[in-house]
């Protein structure tokens, strides 16, 4: 089944879902693994796009996320990487830049509790 966000006119719209999750090196890709949970996002209703970074908090791992928001067309979008008190602002706010609503990202913290 496929989520839908929003209806108007009659014509519904389908919810595009990015998903990102970080290596942050061996930090977390010591503990967990990344490529698996990867291939699962990508099985989730709703994601359109997966991706695995080595490090998604940096000017690359950012550029990343504004470029798929725009390229696929991503209105959600979901990080898994280390705390959401350090990182979350940097997120929400370069997600604002690429012109998706702020409080439409989700971050998920694999670091601190994995």
């Amino acid at each position: 089944m496929k989520e839908k966000i929003a209806e108007s006119e009659g014509k519904r719209e389908e919810i595009r879902i990015g998903v990102f999750i970080c290596d942050c090196g061996s930090n977390i890709a010591g503990h967990i693994d990344c490529k698996a949970v990867t291939g699962y996002a990508e099985t989730l209703p709703g994601v359109v796009y997966a991706k695995e970074n080595l490090y998604t908090c940096s000017e690359a791992g950012i550029a990343e996320i504004q470029d798929a928001i725009k390229e696929h067309r991503l209105d959600r979008v979901v990080v898994a990487s280390c705390s959401p008190r350090t990182h979350q602002p940097l997120f929400q706010s370069s997600c604002a830049h690429a012109g998706l609503n702020p409080y439409l990202f989700e971050m998920v913290n694999i670091r601190d509790q994995c």
